[in-house]
């Protein structure tokens, strides 16, 4: 088992920055491939962003450029960085962590979820 927190999220106006974290426990975090995703109400869940076990990133086009995803394996942390920040990514935002070799933006793909963090962009 995998246990994920999220922190990080909070108000912020557009244009500005917030960065999240999630805090794994649990089994070797090096082992795992790990995403961010977000829901905003009414909507789907949507991948953000992925950062695989072998160190590659892939991003959604809605966010590359503006986000970066990134890991520390010493903390067993994945963070997320966000800048230039507009009110359509305001939403929920979820880690998971996926077990497999080849991961993508798949929701069904990943194995643990967190719970998630609320993030609020205002213009």
């Amino acid at each position: 088992q995998v246990q994920l927190v999220e922190s990080g999220g909070g108000l912020v106006q557009a244009g500005g920055s917030l960065r999240l974290s999630c805090a794994a426990s649990g089994r070797t975090f090096s082992g795992y491939a790990m995403g961010w995703f977000r829901q905003a109400p009414g909507k789907e869940r949507e991948f953000v962003a992925r950062f695989g076990r072998s160190g590659s990133s892939i991003y959604s086009d809605s966010v590359k450029g503006r986000f970066t995803i990134s890991r520390d394996n010493a903390k067993n942390t994945v963070y997320l960085q966000m800048n230039s920040l507009k009110p359509e990514d305001t939403a929920v935002y979820y880690c998971a962590a996926s077990s497999r070799a080849i991961v993508t933006g798949n929701p069904g793909q990943y194995d643990y979820w967190g719970q998630g963090t609320q993030v609020t962009v205002y213009s």
